[in-house]
């Protein structure tokens, strides 16, 4: 086995469906080229993956919850904090969300049937399911998909406190925050389901449309 930087890809084709020109961004050791990648950029996708290191959030490791990624870790808040400090859209997905709350000073529920009493977030291990969610629709995400939507899901955990800025705006039926969005941001939009992963790409669509001006 040898290290890598690899990104499904799903993500790429969404991107590309909707006009993007997708680019990997590898989580480098190095911070101090941050706000240079995101001058460079026109808009950003946080990609989903493994559980944050509950450090980072001042909480104790759940023993569900995956092991650390600090490179990663560090990267993607670095990176989320300068995306929003230059006003770029973004489109935080799964642990992107997740990464965009702790980022913000919020923290995590590191293991939802604990809180819930159910799997229906994550009902198969390594299979995709899904769920409804009711979205606020003054909303920029309930002007984008509408009111209610059937999502791909596939996730453990989810947040908590909200950071700072954050409002949520789309809950499951057990009440479980599935969506979030960076009040006063140009586009900063989270949520906790995985888009790349069915039909539906109104989410990259309407990503890809801000981030060229149109």
């Amino acid at each position: 086995m040898r290290e890598a930087a690899l990104l499904p890809a799903p993500y790429v084709r969404m991107v590309e469906r909707a006009g993007g020109a997708p680019v990997l961004l590898p989580p480098t050791g190095g911070l101090r080229g941050v706000d240079r990648v995101v001058a460079g950029l026109d808009g950003i996708v946080f990609a989903g993956g493994g559980d944050l290191d509950p450090q980072l959030y001042g909480a104790a490791r759940h023993a569900e919850t995956g092991p650390p990624q600090p490179q990663r870790d560090r990267f993607e808040i670095a990176l989320l904090r300068a995306a929003v400090a230059a006003d770029l859209p973004f489109l935080a997905i799964c642990r992107g969300m997740q990464v965009l709350n702790v980022a913000r000073g919020g923290d995590l529920i590191q293991h939802l049937p604990d809180v819930v009493g159910h799997q229906g977030h994550r009902p198969t291990e390594g299979k995709m399911g899904a769920h409804r969610v009711r979205i606020g629709g003054a909303s920029l995400l309930g002007k984008i998909v509408g009111e209610v939507a059937d999502v791909p899901t596939y996730h453990h955990q989810a947040v908590g406190k909200l950071g700072k800025g954050l409002a949520a705006v789309a809950w499951a039926d057990d009440q479980v925050v599935e969506a979030v969005e960076l009040q006063g941001h140009r586009f900063g939009l989270g949520v906790q389901w995985h888009p790349e992963e069915g039909d539906d790409r109104r989410l990259f669509d309407a990503l890809v449309a801000e981030s060229a001006g149109r």
